[in-house]
């Protein structure tokens, strides 16, 4: 609940009010005005709710709807001259959020809020800190792959980092189920568009950069990009950062006058020892630690995590055990073919994540290697030149290029594009079923790989703005080991 008083004072202190419009001298008392639920979809409204009109795709129909359904205020960045008083706000998202913390009750101050970005390893470092805290603490998680507010029931998440008034919401959840700490991924666009406005984490993990996200509809630069990722540290009591990471010295100045570790090649945080199932680290985690997932990468991904949870009150134990409990669905998945040869379902869906992929998987399997990959439709554009770039590099894997999420592209020109910066020939199945089931077919000992890369869990192919049904790369692969 909270009243029209405080959604006032709460704009007026963020400098974010400009006026009450009341349309066709529409006259009302604001005494005792109060709203029991908040809602940016025109489709969940009554007349206690009060309505965020956000989105570039928002269209006065769906206002019109939601007065018909008995809506009598909403917050807008303009006045659509309903019959019924406008909230008229400079930035509509920073009102969502900060109307929602106090509709909530601040639960951000109930949770010790541990935060990862980064371009690639956000859902493992993740996965891993969530393991790490239920030793002995009550974590809830939002993740890219799963979400989970209670700790026993897991649920698909539909954006990396959720709108405000989503997140605030998941977030009282959390407390109401006991929850101690609270882990998310928070993506660059959560800052771009301010889902996570006015908030502050307890611990920011900054893992990695590369060029990502950069297109038409997400950031217009590199530049831009990475300017969003480092909000995280300006949002953060206490930081962690990795010191092999590009462009690590614009980092480590912006953390020097907050708590950090720095972990890796710079750093006394580093790995070494480092076999396929377990590794050593020095350092204020000093010792030895089984790992499920390989890879350098994930190794580094694990250490990130234990020095964030070292710092919201792990111990070395717990961190341990938390490890080597860690698995994450659709990141490094490895399945056997009667023949023996590998299969590895995998999330990389950037040049820089796929390069650390192929040097994984080739250094283990020496035999024939065949990559299934796509690119998705409307993002990410840049990526389709990366594939290449890195593809160039492995002289070795056969190549078959297939639809991942084309949503209104064509996936077969996308699949032209991503060929068109690779240097031999490749083969292009656009049903992705049939590549891998193909890609099955060309093993043939166990020195053999295929490697599925893309989409990893997702059970889905996005089509045309809608999810379209797709068994997943794990459910197909095990049809056709």
């Amino acid at each position: 609940m909270i009243t029209m008083t405080r959604v006032l004072e709460i704009l007026k202190q963020d400098k974010n009010f400009r006026d009450i419009s009341l349309d066709g001298h529409f006259y009302y008392s604001w005494k005792g005005v109060s709203f029991s639920k908040l809602s940016y979809d025109s489709r969940d409204v009554d007349d206690s709710t009060l309505f965020f009109v956000k989105g570039a795709a928002f269209r006065r129909e769906f206002l019109e709807s939601a007065v018909a359904a008995g809506l009598k205020f909403y917050v807008s960045e303009q006045d659509y001259e309903m019959g019924i008083p406008a909230i008229l706000v400079n930035d509509i998202k920073q009102a969502m959020s900060l109307i929602a913390m106090t509709f909530y009750d601040n639960p951000q101050n109930k949770l010790q809020l541990l935060a990862f970005t980064g371009t690639k390893g956000k859902t493992t470092a993740a996965y891993f800190a969530y393991n790490i805290l239920k030793q002995s603490q009550k974590p809830a998680m939002l993740s890219t792959m799963n979400t989970t507010l209670d700790g026993e029931t897991f649920f698909k998440s539909t954006l990396t980092t959720p709108e405000s008034l989503d997140l605030f919401r998941m977030m009282a959840k959390a407390v109401d189920n006991g929850r101690s700490h609270l882990i998310m991924e928070v993506s660059s666009q959560a800052f771009l568009v301010k889902r996570v406005y006015g908030l502050t984490f307890d611990v920011g993990v900054f893992l990695n950069i590369s060029p990502d996200h950069i297109g038409p509809i997400e950031h217009p630069s590199f530049e831009d990009y990475f300017y969003h990722k480092r909000l995280l540290m300006d949002n953060s009591r206490a930081a962690i950062v990795n010191s092999g990471m590009e462009h690590f010295e614009i980092v480590r100045d912006q953390v020097a006058d907050l708590p950090h570790d720095f972990y890796g090649q710079v750093s006394d945080n580093q790995i070494e020892e480092g076999q396929a199932f377990s590794f050593a680290a020095t350092g204020k985690l000093a010792g030895h630690y089984d790992i499920q997932l390989i890879g350098d990468f994930n190794q580094e991904n694990a250490l990130a995590a234990g020095l964030a949870c070292l710092r919201l009150g792990a111990s070395q134990l717990d961190i341990q055990a938390g490890i080597a409990q860690t698995s994450v669905p659709g990141r490094m998945e490895v399945l056997t073919q009667n023949n023996g040869a590998k299969v590895f379902v995998d999330y990389a869906h950037n040049g820089d994540s796929l390069h650390k992929l192929l040097s994984v998987v080739t250094q283990h399997q020496t035999g024939v290697a065949v990559l299934i990959l796509g690119a998705p439709g409307n993002k990410g554009e840049s990526r389709r030149a990366d594939f290449g770039k890195v593809i160039n590099q492995y002289p070795q894997l056969r190549v078959i290029l297939t639809a991942d999420d084309p949503n209104k592209e064509d996936p077969l020109t996308i699949s032209q594009e991503i060929a068109s910066y690779i240097n031999r020939p490749v083969d292009i199945i656009v049903d992705r079923e049939e590549a891998i089931e193909t890609a099955l077919q060309l093993t043939q000992g166990e020195k053999d790989a295929v490697i599925i890369a893309g989409k990893g869990a997702d059970a889905f192919q996005i089509v045309n703005g809608q999810r379209a049904a797709y068994d997943g790369d794990l459910s197909v692969a095990k049809r056709y080991l």
